[in-house]
């Protein structure tokens, strides 16, 4: 008997259990929310603002929504070791997430709570949901190539660690998940991606794979080494049996057709999921429907934010039970993590309410997350400015997206520039931006790590009025309309390069 079967039955209560989604999701959160309140009333967080009750209202009232620079006060304290701030105890792990504002970095508290009942609790029922979907399946039959970050000692509190969300829960993974995991730990630890990719494709290169997980990005670079290694033209000469890419971190789409043309086993599944060093969300759990199924009786508390108040200065916020399908909303959590009322930064759009699913529909601001770089616009504003002040440069527009990997997992950022005054060198320019970039976004930086995942920025200069036209030609020239500065997607760069008189001529491409 395949070793899937016998251990698949594990999992037949949970597959069960999460029927009830679809009617009792709403009780499920009431229950979350007493839950996390009984915690939160031990702490110190808990006491400055009067927690009381799981009532929603009075909870609503009494806690303030929160961004990372309203809890970041809390969260240093917590870095040096003080116990019982923003949840019972002392948090020892903290997951390094890309930066804000004021910082390079933010550190995302980890409990012990918040990795049973909400990271692992994901990762088990990704598999429960999979081997529901799919009863031929043998995904333990073989093994599981999980790639992670890594972390480093936090010096203030002993035992503490802060690093990438996966490299905590790899450190932390159950030792019999160990048996059918690859690659060994302290490969899946290294800090030097070059170096890790090179070690996991060897010693994975002969195993039997059965399944992927990771982010798209990082996955493929790491696949394209072992295809070097091998000699094969596609994935399933190396490894027959694998069947699976359990993915998320960014969005998957730009990657589907390079994935497809790598791995051309009509037996290959893909599954999203939407986890992130704040917590884990959402799980594909229809193969035929891109939405996610809330996950709604982890430790994590939902509210939701219409967009279209976002900004105003009382801006309605609902709980689940509250919300609508095709509204663009900003998810707001309270979790085991001590994050409450935390407003994540991610937008979703519900497409049905029995049971809870949604899509990602983006980020609260512009972005670029293509690489799982999560570049911001104050990092974009710090980099240019730099640039600018070294080499006399003004800027009239500019925007920004990412150009794809190839075939050869190449890929780079590209900067659509419209300069009201000439820097004395473009090449300078686009160097300096690039290194103030990996200074202000340690994401970002780690995907430029010797040029591994991202190559050196390309900028591109736009001739004058090159963005005036494309506002103009969109009906959207002079008012409140403002040119979209970062994106995933590359729709409005090449529609503002399409914008030039002379396309032979109307621009010049400067690149690396």
């Amino acid at each position: 008997m395949s070793l899937t079967n016998i251990v698949g039955k594990l999992f037949l209560p949970r597959q069960k259990d999460l029927e009830r989604y679809a009617n009792e999701s709403v009780s499920m959160q009431q229950k979350v929310l007493r839950r996390l309140v009984e915690h939160g009333r031990q702490t110190e967080y808990g006491r400055r603002f009067g927690m009381q009750t799981g009532n929603y209202d009075d909870f609503a009232r009494r806690i303030p929504l929160n961004t990372y620079e309203e809890l970041k006060g809390d969260i240093d304290r917590m870095r040096h070791g003080e116990a019982n701030v923003l949840w019972p105890g002392r948090v020892r792990w903290f997951a390094k997430s890309s930066g804000t504002t004021n910082d390079k970095s933010k550190f995302i508290p980890i409990t012990k709570a918040g990795l049973d009942h909400i990271h692992y609790a994901g990762g088990m029922d990704v598999v429960a949901l999979y081997l529901r979907n799919t009863p031929e399946s043998r995904l333990f039959d073989g093994r599981s190539l999980i790639l992670g970050g890594s972390h480093s000692p936090n010096y203030n509190v002993a035992d503490s660690l802060v690093g990438d969300l996966s490299s905590i829960l790899i450190e932390h993974i159950n030792p019999l998940a160990n048996l059918v995991r690859v690659p060994k730990k302290k490969t899946a630890l290294l800090s030097d991606f070059e170096l890790k990719r090179d070690r996991i494709a060897r010693e994975c290169l002969h195993k039997n794979v059965t399944n992927i997980s990771g982010v798209p990005s990082w996955m493929l670079s790491v696949l394209v080494r072992i295809m070097e290694l091998s000699g094969k033209k596609h994935l399933e000469e190396v490894w027959p049996n694998l069947e699976v890419f359990f993915h998320g971190g960014i969005a998957f789409t730009p990657y589907r057709s390079q994935y497809e043309q790598l791995i051309t086993s009509p037996k290959m599944h893909y599954m999203e999921t939407y986890n992130a060093s704040e917590g884990f969300f959402g799980i594909q759990n229809d193969p035929q429907d891109k939405s996610l199924l809330l996950m709604s009786d982890y430790d994590v508390f939902y509210e939701f934010i219409p967009m279209d108040t976002f900004d105003s200065k009382h801006p309605t916020v609902v709980p689940l039970e509250g919300v609508q399908k095709g509204v663009n909303y900003a998810m707001v959590i309270t979790t085991s993590c001590g994050l409450w009322r935390y407003v994540i930064g991610d937008t979703v759009r519900f497409t049905s309410t029995n049971p809870y699913k949604f899509v990602i529909t983006g980020r609260t601001k512009y972005f670029i997350n293509a690489f799982g770089e999560e570049l911001i616009m104050d990092n974009a504003e710090q980099g240019l400015a730099y640039a600018c002040h070294a080499t006399g440069a003004e800027i009239s527009d500019y925007t920004a997206a990412p150009v794809y990997m190839d075939s050869r997992a190449k890929c780079r950022h590209q900067w659509l520039i419209e300069f009201a005054k000439e820097p004395d060198s473009i090449e300078r320019f686009a160097a300096l931006l690039d290194k103030r970039l990996q200074e202000v976004n340690s994401d970002y930086e780690a995907k430029r790590f010797h040029d591994i995942t991202l190559q050196p920025l390309e900028v591109i200069k736009a001739r004058p009025g090159q963005f005036n036209d494309w506002l103009k030609a969109k009906g959207k020239l002079g008012g409140q309309h403002k040119i979209p500065r970062l994106s995933n997607s590359r729709k409005v760069i090449e529609e503002v390069m399409e914008a030039s008189h002379s396309p032979s001529k109307g621009r010049e491409r400067l690149s690396d």
